[in-house]
């Protein structure tokens, strides 16, 4: 996301293919290497203890990595390598959203056939819309650079429908995500207290806005403009909040740690 950053904000698509490196190695590391231990081991986590929206992580790095693999073709540093670089993100794409699909159907699972305690329903639950998201994005990105790539020239009108099906799916989550969040608070009690975990969910919220706005221009939907703006302003609603959270648990840490006079 920062070499993103790079590429669009300032212009250093150079520094940006560094981290695109980087990230793009951590990606295959982290993502193959997870999930050939777990399907090597004999202890496995069961459906109740062991998933969650957190999971859906690994689908946000693959859709990072194809998003940066998309700007880094654009901005024309391997001009030679520009096609290639366009079907890599292409691939990446179509594989983070295939993932996201085969892990969200376990989570669906474990909402309505497995237990849910109050306390199960953590912050990275919102991670189930944030991923697809992202997703969205990816895939409004490929199409803004189709014209650089003759394969998805020939295949716009699939790009632009299946983004258009991924931020349905993001769309599909929200209100279920807040009436989970009114039961998990109001009904069920539990307490409003800063967690580190909520960082989690402060990102889906940002990415929805940006999804949004990018597919506002490629679907030619620009009466979707005002439901990216409305979340931008909920996305840093939720930031504040819990970044005052966090300053809030520190001063009192720190308060706690002072000697008594």
């Amino acid at each position: 996301m920062f070499g993103t950053q790079l590429v669009s904000v300032v212009d250093a698509a150079g520094v940006a293919a560094v981290l695109w490196i980087a990230a793009a190695t951590l990606w295959a590391v982290v993502t193959y290497g997870e999930l050939a231990v777990l399907t090597v081991k004999p202890d496995k986590p069961s459906l109740a203890d062991g998933l969650n929206g957190g999971w859906l992580v690994s689908v946000v790095a693959a859709q990072s990595v194809a998003i940066l693999t998309a700007l880094i073709a654009a901005a024309g540093i391997f001009a030679d390598l520009q096609g290639p670089l366009l079907f890599i993100a292409l691939v990446l794409w179509l594989g983070g959203g295939a993932l996201y699909l085969w892990i969200m159907t376990l989570i669906f699972l474990r909402y309505t056939f497995v237990h849910l305690a109050p306390e199960d329903l953590t912050p990275p639950y919102w991670i189930n819309m944030g991923a697809v998201a992202i997703s969205t994005l990816a895939g409004a990105t490929l199409a803004e650079h189709a014209a650089l790539s003759p394969v998805i020239s020939e295949i716009v009108p699939f790009v632009k429908g299946f983004s258009l099906f991924f931020w349905a799916i993001a769309t599909w989550w929200i209100p279920m995500l807040v009436v989970l969040g009114i039961w998990h608070y109001l009904m069920r009690g539990m307490p409003f207290a800063y967690d580190p975990l909520y960082w989690g969910a402060v990102f889906p919220l940002g990415m929805y806005s940006v999804a949004t706005y990018h597919l506002t221009k490629v679907v030619e939907a620009p009466f979707l403009m005002r439901l990216s703006q409305a979340f931008m302003i909920i996305a840093l609603a939720a930031w504040l909040a819990t970044l005052l959270g966090f300053l809030d648990t520190r001063l009192k840490r720190v308060k706690r740690a002072q000697p008594s006079v």
